[in-house]
């Protein structure tokens, strides 16, 4: 199968690599970041020069950062789309804007489907990702082979817009569980408890999860990059996730508590840093 990546980040780069390794064909477009890039066009891809180009592919892959970014990309893209193609949304994007432009593409003959991702950029390239998809039966059908090139766990969860409720709904477990990590050892680091033995005896105990060592152990060497993702996705991420809250009438105070955590990383100008930096002691000493 032609398959068309946009976005050849640290995600979409292992996810072209292992659908290459599978045999399928695949065109990237020109990212900011080169390196990816030439590294899937040496493994066998073919780089392309426009979205109008892009459109020839059978499936073309989103793995942007916001549902705007998927949104301004489908409005350049669908000029050129055609019957039968499939969309795929890799990224987190705001369910509501997802069902909008299934309904759209639907009209068009072009089946759209959300594929949201568990696991980071190390799982991508191992081909060992988790895929939560909205999509009608029939384009899950079609596509369920083509995730399998790299995800283990793929789940379908409904129609579009379904995957990415689920994917914000673990999100918000991932991002409550990140808040309550530097606060606690925040309170440790206050009240002089030694990290090291704090963690160690942590890791016995039902708060051991895979959030706390990626934070954690790292940060014992004096590594604050060991949860490699953005303060500004996990901002964006909640945001849509109180959205969607608000408009199931379940929306609490803790909530709106989580995500304030990360909407003041931002505005204090951390977005840029990844989440494991809320347990630097310096953060706001570092530009």
């Amino acid at each position: 199968m032609h398959v068309g990546l946009i976005g050849a980040g640290m995600m979409g780069h292992g996810m072209a690599a292992n659908l290459l390794k599978h045999g399928h064909q695949v065109s990237v477009i020109a990212h900011r970041n080169r390196g990816p890039v030439e590294d899937l066009a040496q493994k066998g891809a073919r780089e392309v020069w426009s979205l109008k180009e892009m459109a020839g592919a059978e499936v073309i892959l989103l793995c942007v950062t916001t549902s705007k970014v998927v949104e301004e990309t489908l409005k350049q893209l669908t000029p050129h789309l055609r019957p039968g193609q499939i969309i795929l949304d890799a990224g987190t994007s705001a369910p509501a804007a997802t069902k909008r432009l299934a309904q759209a593409l639907d009209a068009l003959g072009v089946a759209y489907a959300d594929i949201p991702l568990t696991g980071g950029p190390e799982q991508a390239e191992q081909g060992v990702l988790g895929v939560l998809c909205g999509a009608t039966p029939e384009t899950f059908a079609r596509i369920e082979p083509l995730l399998a090139c790299f995800a283990t766990t793929i789940r379908h969860f409904g129609p579009p817009g379904s995957g990415h409720t689920a994917k914000l709904i673990s999100n918000y477990l991932v991002t409550g569980m990140v808040a309550l990590v530097a606060e606690a050892f925040g309170a440790a680091r206050t009240a002089q408890i030694n990290w090291k033995d704090l963690y160690e005896v942590m890791l016995n105990g039902s708060g051991n999860s895979g959030v706390l060592r990626k934070m954690v152990e790292p940060a014992l060497k004096g590594d604050f990059d060991g949860y490699r993702f953005a303060l500004a996705n996990a901002a964006k991420d909640i945001g849509y996730y109180a959205e969607l809250a608000e408009g199931l009438g379940c929306s609490t105070k803790l909530t709106e508590s989580v995500a304030e955590v990360f909407t003041h990383a931002v505005e204090t100008g951390h977005g840029g840093r990844n989440v494991s930096h809320l347990l630097d002691p310096a953060i706001d000493d570092v530009s």
